[in-house]
């Protein structure tokens, strides 16, 4: 070519000059993750010195693509603007999805009028993938989302037989860790504040609190278990259920860090010093946690990170059409802090 080139540059061209297949570009190009970096690094350049320019008009028609992504948060937006774990998440997602051509359209859904719009929507292939953040056992969205073949990542999971694609955390094995640092520092009778039973999020976070239980030896009582819903108003009302049921607990671990915050009102309001007279652990190590009074033990997820991972995910399956569903599973990490 002699460092010239006449009319437009062709995706062939492109990967002749990188030294890699035209499969290899058509990834680089729409964001697939399954690209070395160095292949990457070759297909970009061979773009910048061919000044080659992806037609995206004809991509989107030849691969029935829309170039959009749709983030569905089954929640009301005061939940969505209250809890810190949403914003992790979104801002995870927008950084994955920063160097692509995806479009992200963040959808609430709140009515079963709004399911039934979206689910319209769904059917008219107007997205390319699905995100689906908050997962209710209930929710028929993933069910409608396997049935059009439509490229899908949940953050969390229905149950442990799920068969969409997912990104969790370790919830069972964080829980457990936080029950078993109160009872290490001497606290017998330790309750929980579960999130809703109708998601599997919350029954782990129950199962680990149950586990790291029976393994102290300090026997199960369901008299110290009280459900909220993952919101400070719901900590506030399971904490007032705990101590008028059981006045001598001494620990409490909250599914989430709002929860713990509303419980540590309530202690306080009721004459009772965190952690002197009861210990208090969250989950999520929210910016929430380092700001209470004391700063709250929590156990931290890498929520930010699940959002990247779940872009990840859902990206490779809309570029490579793959029919295996992948299951991804991140770790906790409990972060001690003066709340016990």
């Amino acid at each position: 070519m002699n460092g010239r080139h006449s009319g437009r540059p062709t995706l062939e061209e492109v990967a002749v000059r990188a030294g890699v297949g035209r499969g290899t570009v058509s990834r680089v190009i729409n964001g697939s993750p399954r690209v070395s970096d160095r292949a990457k690094a070759a297909v970009e350049a061979a773009i910048a010195e061919l000044g080659y320019v992806p037609n995206r008009a004809a991509r989107a028609l030849a691969g029935n693509r829309t170039d959009a992504i749709a983030l569905v948060i089954p929640e009301p937006e005061t939940r969505l603007f209250a809890e810190p774990y949403f914003s992790d998440i979104i801002r995870g997602i927008g950084a994955e999805l920063a160097d692509t051509d995806m479009q992200l359209l963040l959808t609430l859904i709140r009515t079963p009028k709004e399911r039934a719009r979206f689910a319209q929507y769904l059917a008219a292939h107007r997205v390319d993938g699905v995100l689906l953040v908050s997962v209710h056992e209930d929710d028929p969205l993933p069910d409608l989302l396997e049935q059009l073949e439509m490229p899908a990542v949940l953050n969390g999971r229905r149950s442990d037989l799920e068969s969409v694609s997912y990104v969790d955390a370790d919830n069972v094995g964080g829980a457990r860790a936080a029950v078993a640092h109160l009872v290490a520092r001497g606290r017998r009778a330790v309750a929980t504040i579960t999130g809703p039973p109708d998601m599997y999020v919350a029954r782990c976070r129950l199962d680990g609190y149950r586990q790291a239980v029976v393994e102290a030896g300090l026997g199960l009582d369901e008299t110290l278990v009280a459900h909220g819903d993952f919101t400070e108003e719901g900590g506030r009302r399971a904490m007032r259920e705990l101590l008028a049921r059981r006045p001598e607990i001494d620990a409490v671990f909250a599914a989430s860090d709002l929860m713990a915050a509303g419980a540590r009102q309530v202690l306080r309001e009721s004459g009772r010093s965190v952690p002197t007279d009861v210990a208090l652990v969250g989950f999520e190590d929210s910016a929430i946690a380092r700001h209470m009074d004391p700063p709250l033990t929590s156990v931290r997820q890498p929520t930010e990170e699940m959002g990247r991972t779940m872009a990840r995910v859902l990206l490779e399956e809309i570029a490579e059409r793959a029919s295996v569903r992948r299951h991804v599973v991140l770790a906790t990490e409990l972060v001690q802090r003066d709340s016990a």
